[in-house]
């Protein structure tokens, strides 16, 4: 089914009241004089007909007027419950205020605050004690058309750590982007959040905390309602795409194992995240000159990102030849008990392959320590811990590389491993920097350098829609790997002489609907699509985009 054209007929709409109160379907003041009589609305609105940019310029007015990222968020907020459209427009007209307000790194702080700023239920909130109820649960859900499921179980948010049913920030952000960046049918999205409880003790305290106020369950009982969540979704909503995220490394690595050959899913903070880096790398490669397989990469972090980043990295250099032993020896991690070495006893399944014959490496105390003996070509912070690539670290990476590759890309911002500036100050202005987060444009000596966010928002949405497009089985590594040289093939000289290893927000879906081609193309090619192959996939993705415009239901109801 087209994502673009889903939505009721005009004979199936619902009226007064109803109508108004329907976000998918209102458009506030924008209804005209022949929908007010055909609708019954005449009344229930102000005499004036606005034209859709008269109520984007009455949205943007407040936006701006908003005294807190916070505020701003819950300003965009009510807009999303009400009229769908009108927020999407606006969104996809404005990404550079409003993706860093309704994505990180103020959704971090709205995840945190969830409880004490909650106005209207939105996306499904599934809790241990549903167990063997889950199906019942989906059927709820008013729409059947489901193309998208974005769901975490909210014990690891961002760098925040366990939020717990305040996650249900991620998923809703999440699929905003989808439609935002990517042009997915907002009635085809479904955020859900597993509640098995929290671990953290200022929620369970909290009298305004929305989910269960007990210990976090582990064990079998974990176990089965995954299970029976997952059997569930592709019996109530087949062939949905499933994008696990914000789940804890215990969790994350084993349900993208355990799931990943037998249904359409991926983990962004795995997936993803590795996707968008090694697009940086690439690109900041074109100004280095260099190839990558002359890269030596140390990471500031052993999770998710980081191995998930590793593991893309490497299989791109087994692509081009090299032996998959010789390419995960290019990547090196330090976490918080220091060089990830073969001689350490302490390691966890994902870090083993990239627990190296160290020798006098083991030795190394701290992360400065680790730039100078393993000299890399770049850093790449995913550890959540702000400050980490202090100046002594950085003067090291340009003392040790004409142009360093620093990427600090945790968030949200107070998670930061360094700001911008300090990237650029402390090399004398010759990092090739990008963040997880958004920083400022920097003047130094006379140029001006525009930093731009590594951020995940460049890649899922594409990928999705690509798997949506083609129907596709499954999600593979190989996507993922298209999706990050389609990345970097859309950054183009003007970014890179600015110091933008990234292309520009006011592209974003015009680069989703490359990297979706991209998807496409791998898709077909591994014979993992169960649509027809069209004759221009770039043609077909745009096609399955949503257009954030208002209906006109006078026609509709004529014809």
């Amino acid at each position: 089914m087209n994502t673009a054209t889903s939505a009721p007929s005009a004979c199936a709409l619902p009226t007064g009241l109803a109508l108004l109160h329907d976000p998918l379907l209102n458009k506030g003041t924008a209804f005209s004089e022949g929908e007010r009589d055909m609708l019954g609305l005449r009344g229930l609105l102000p005499p004036h007909v606005c034209t859709p940019e008269q109520q984007v310029q009455r949205v943007m007015e407040n936006f701006r007027r908003q005294s807190s990222p916070l505020e701003k968020y819950i300003h965009l907020s009510a807009l999303h419950d009400r009229n769908e459209t009108l927020f999407f427009r606006i969104v996809a007209d404005n990404p550079d205020e409003t993706l860093p307000i309704i994505y990180t790194p103020t959704v971090g702080l709205a995840c945190e605050q969830f409880g004490h700023i909650f106005q209207r239920p939105r996306g499904l909130f599934v809790s241990i004690e549903d167990a063997g109820r889950v199906e019942s649960l989906l059927r709820n859900w008013p729409y059947r058309d489901i193309d998208m499921i974005v769901v975490t179980d909210g014990e690891r948010i961002l760098g925040l750590g366990d939020q717990g049913a305040n996650g249900m920030g991620i998923p809703v952000g999440k699929l905003a982007l989808y439609t935002a960046c990517a042009g997915v049918h907002p009635q085809r999205c479904l955020p859900v959040v597993l509640d098995v409880g929290t671990n953290n003790p200022r929620l369970r305290a909290d009298p305004l905390y929305i989910g269960l106020g007990r210990e976090r369950v582990r064990g079998p009982a974990y176990d089965a309602l995954v299970d029976e969540f997952i059997a569930a979704t592709q019996k109530v909503f087949p062939g949905v795409v499933v994008q696990f995220e914000d789940f804890a490394n215990q969790n994350a690595f084993r349900l993208l194992a355990q799931w990943r050959s037998r249904i359409c899913c991926f983990n962004d903070d795995i997936q993803g995240t590795a996707a968008v880096a090694l697009a940086g790398v690439l690109t900041a490669l074109r100004v280095t000159g260099g190839k990558l397989a002359e890269q030596r990469l140390l990471f500031m972090g052993a999770g998710e990102a980081a191995t998930g980043i590793a593991d893309l990295a490497a299989a791109a250099l087994a692509a081009d030849g090299m032996s998959a032993h010789e390419a995960r020896q290019r990547s090196w991690l330090f976490d918080s008990k220091g060089l990830v070495h073969a001689g350490r006893t302490d390691l966890t399944e994902h870090k083993k392959p990239y627990a190296h014959a160290a020798g006098a490496l083991g030795k190394v105390a701290t992360f400065a320590d680790a730039v100078r003996a393993l000299q890399p070509t770049a850093i790449i912070g995913v550890a959540a811990t702000a400050g980490t690539f202090t100046e002594e670290v950085v003067r090291s990476m340009a003392a040790l590389q004409r142009r360093p590759i620093v990427f600090a890309l945790s968030n949200p911002t107070s998670k930061s491993e360094c700001t911008a500036e300090q990237a650029y100050r402390w090399s004398d202005g010759r990092a090739l920097f990008a963040s997880g987060s958004p920083f400022d444009a920097v003047d130094w000596q006379g140029q001006r350098l525009v930093p731009r966010q590594g951020n995940n928002s460049y890649i899922f949405p594409g990928v999705g829609l690509g798997a949506i497009a083609t129907r596709a089985r499954h999600v593979t590594d190989e996507m993922f790997l298209a999706a990050a040289r389609t990345l970097a093939d859309q950054v183009g000289a003007a970014d890179l002489a600015q110091g933008s290893l990234y292309p520009p927000l006011t592209r974003v879906r015009d680069v989703s609907a490359h990297i979706a081609a991209a998807v496409a193309q791998v898709a077909f090619d591994q014979g993992l699509a169960t649509v027809p192959r069209p004759a221009d996939l770039l043609a077909h993705v745009h096609a399955q985009m949503y257009e954030p415009r208002y209906r006109d239901y006078t026609r509709a109801a004529a014809h």
